[in-house]
């Protein structure tokens, strides 16, 4: 009993300890917390002022759309009604100038179109009885429904128009259904279609006018922005694989924060962006005199090329954490010819990205005699060492590999004999040992496979040589892409009208961040049910 009142008396004492420090916990985080919140407030305006006029300019237009309600003389105009001119501007203004067109137009054609052929239904239906009506609408509205919900399937329906689609059945709808019940289903359609007019042009007035954000510039310098992260990254990943210091294995949270990581993971999740915004700046204003239609498709098969161009850098990353690495003395043999190759590849791209931004034409001499030296260079480097790939004759390999064997046999050879005469304690305790045994030796199993392996591996004589080798290949694959990267970009220049390369131009050296813009495939129907 006093056993049990002590162990009670014990675990009380550990559960209000345990209460003290998570109320403990809890104060700490509460007092941390308004820092944190304060944190991520300026850290989100800082990377994108644009963020914060984008915010202001919200509030200003639900401000003057909100005096629909508050004048006495515009809200006797519009009544209740004044609702759909602000859920016009929660839903319809969005951040960059073409979204916002899309969104608008979509939404005041669905509604123009909707309205009209509600109209077109009634005055069919009003001739009929009453039964009839309701019979006619019915079925006007079960096909009206069914063809328009197949039209969203159309693929340049989808793309262009879905939220278009959207509003024109709301609308269709509302005003079919309720023309049923109420008599002056004109003044129902009439009233609605002004107030979403009104809220439409509010949003068109702040997105066009006043601070534009245009699709069209963020895709543009976005290209430019993959280019230079493409760059930074292949230059800095030749000169770590090259580095007197140790690579060390790096965790995952440690992995977002490498700049070379970075560099490519922008270009890699790039697609979905730059589809959404080359559709948004398709209905923005041209951003060129000379070009009838500005080539915004041309940047998304950019940006396909520059994603195929991403993967062999990916390749070249992993090179740097693989498990069998070239030694440093077997390395230093190449590092010439590669960093040099390197530094090529990394010029080339920065020069496209420039001639992007700068909206000319690039350099002729962009595959310049550096490249193709380096490249010589490195080949013949290779060539001269014919003994580090191609290994040997002897027969170190096998040898290695019968020790890690013997090693193996070894490390497995104890065992446990039971006793040919045994009490029945003896043997219960003598079976619980051999299971414990078995347990051991199938972990060391566990343990040493791999490390036979690794022995196996590295015994081959061409081996040490083998990762560099790999290294190589993905380096002279990044000058063979490279090549598609200038068609693609050349191509561009020509759609596109960029002026024509003078000599100076490649010494501009400005580079640019664009921030993430939230656009999505699906975006365009993210408030379908407003």
């Amino acid at each position: 009993m006093e056993m049990e009142m002590s162990g009670n008396g014990e675990s009380g004492k550990e559960m209000v300890n345990s209460e003290k420090s998570y109320m403990q916990v809890f104060v700490e985080k509460t007092k941390r917390y308004p820092g944190l919140v304060w944190k991520t407030i300026w850290k989100v305006g800082k990377e994108d002022p644009r963020r914060v006029i984008h915010a202001l300019k919200v509030g200003l237009s639900l401000t003057l759309v909100s005096l629909l309600y508050l004048m006495e003389p515009l809200f006797e105009g519009v009544g209740q009604n004044a609702i759909w001119a602000v859920m016009t501007v929660v839903v319809v203004l969005e951040f960059t100038a073409g979204a916002t067109l899309c969104k608008g137009l979509n939404r005041g054609l669905g509604t123009l179109l909707a309205g009209s052929l509600a109209f077109f239904i009634e005055y069919i239906a009003n001739d009929s009885g009453h039964t009839l009506r309701a019979v006619f609408i019915g079925a006007a509205v079960f096909l009206i429904g069914a063809a328009a919900t197949y039209m969203r399937f159309f693929p340049y329906i989808k793309k262009n128009f879905d939220y278009g689609v959207v509003i024109f059945l709301l609308t269709f709808n509302l005003i079919t259904v309720s023309s049923y019940r109420v008599d002056n289903v004109l003044k129902l359609a009439h009233d609605r279609f002004y107030t979403i007019a009104i809220g439409c042009g509010i949003c068109l007035l702040m997105s066009l006018l006043i601070f534009p954000n245009w699709s069209g510039e963020d895709l543009h310098n976005s290209t430019v922005f993959k280019l230079e992260g493409l760059a930074k990254s292949i230059e800095a990943c030749v000169n770590e694989y090259f580095s007197d210091a140790e690579i060390k294995e790096e965790t995952h949270d440690k992995t977002k924060e490498d700049p070379i990581y970075k560099g490519f993971k922008a270009v890699l999740d790039s697609k979905s962006n730059d589809e959404t915004m080359a559709l948004h700046a398709s209905w923005e204003p041209r951003h060129s005199r000379h070009c009838y239609r500005y080539p915004w498709q041309q940047y998304v098969k950019l940006g396909a090329v520059l994603r195929n161009f991403g993967y062999t850098v990916v390749a070249l990353h992993g090179c740097l954490r693989t498990e069998i690495q070239t030694p440093r003395s077997v390395r230093a043999l190449f590092k010439d010819p590669s960093v040099r190759l390197a530094r090529e590849v990394s010029k080339g791209l920065m020069e496209l990205a420039n001639s992007i931004r700068s909206r000319r034409h690039c350099s002729p001499e962009i595959l310049s005699d550096h490249l193709h030296e380096a490249l010589q260079d490195l080949n013949n480097a290779i060539k001269s060492q014919p003994r580090l790939f191609l290994g040997s004759n002897s027969n170190q390999a096998t040898n290695m590999l019968a020790l890690a064997a013997a090693h193996a046999s070894q490390k497995h050879g104890s065992g446990i004999s039971l006793s040919s005469v045994k009490t029945d304690s003896s043997a219960l305790l003598e079976w619980k040992s051999k299971r414990v045994s078995e347990q051991s030796k199938e972990n060391e199993r566990k343990v040493l496979r791999p490390q036979v392996s690794k022995i196996a591996i590295t015994s081959l004589e061409f081996s040490e040589a083998l990762p560099f080798a790999a290294f190589a290949s993905l380096l002279v694959e990044t000058v063979a892409k490279l090549d598609h990267v200038i068609e693609e970009v050349e191509e561009l220049g020509r759609l596109a009208c960029f002026k024509e390369y003078e000599h100076g131009d490649e010494h501009i050296t400005v580079t640019c961040e664009i921030p993430r813009v939230d656009v999505s495939q699906n975006h365009l129907a993210s408030h379908g049910a407003d």
